[in-house]
């Protein structure tokens, strides 16, 4: 059985998460600290909230270096919503140094007419390159956003979906290494959220 380090560091929607993977057949650990993702086959990052107060919070359960440790080790990692903003060197929110798994940072979504912000309510997503959540031949998939803010990677080739926002676009989902991550929340996301958490259990299965 698979076995998911759900790293709790008091900011994150952990009961739905759980939830969502557990009905998929995975095992699903608390990580609070350090020694906690020992036998872990990968680890979830969630959040929900703002980019300073979480990495605060990651700072004092001493959690930073260990995920930066693990990502290097291999371990694969997925972050959902903030847990994706997290994994970038930074945020125009706060001044906070993100955890720098991935190049770039997180900006601002520009304002446009009609577009309250934060952008909320279910969107499809415009796949980019494929990758484990997105392989090819997909089936459109609508998910469900809640957000001001959207990373803006430096390497391009790490966006695997996109969505519209305004007259432009919004990264939606990155991929790098072992490093996947979601702006929308797939466990509030219905079948399509559920297909794609179980296209990466059953990736995470193929690696062993």
């Amino acid at each position: 059985m698979t076995r998911l380090g759900l790293v709790d560091y008091g900011m994150g929607n952990l009961h739905s998460v759980q939830r969502a993977f557990e009905r998929l057949g995975a095992e699903v650990v608390p990580v609070q600290g350090a020694s906690a993702m020992e036998g872990c086959t990968a680890l979830v990052l969630p959040g929900v909230g703002a980019f300073d107060p979480a990495m605060e919070r990651l700072a004092a359960a001493a959690l930073v270096e260990p995920l930066r440790r693990s990502c290097a080790s291999g371990r694969p990692l997925l972050g959902i919503c903030l847990g994706l903003q997290l994994l970038f060197e930074g945020s125009s929110e706060g001044k906070a140094e993100g955890l720098g798994l991935l190049a770039g940072r997180v900006e601002a979504l520009p304002r446009w007419p009609g577009h309250p912000i934060p952008h909320m309510g279910w969107a499809p997503l415009v796949p980019c390159r494929p990758s484990p959540l997105l392989p090819p031949q997909t089936p459109e998939s609508w998910m469900y956003f809640v957000h001001s803010f959207a990373a803006v990677p430096k390497d391009p080739a790490c966006v695997t979906a996109q969505v519209a926002w305004g007259q432009g676009l919004a990264t939606a989902a990155v991929w790098q290494g072992g490093i996947g991550a979601c702006q929308f929340h797939p466990e509030k996301s219905s079948g399509a959220g559920e297909a794609l958490l179980r296209r990466w259990l059953l990736w995470l299965a193929a690696r062993r």
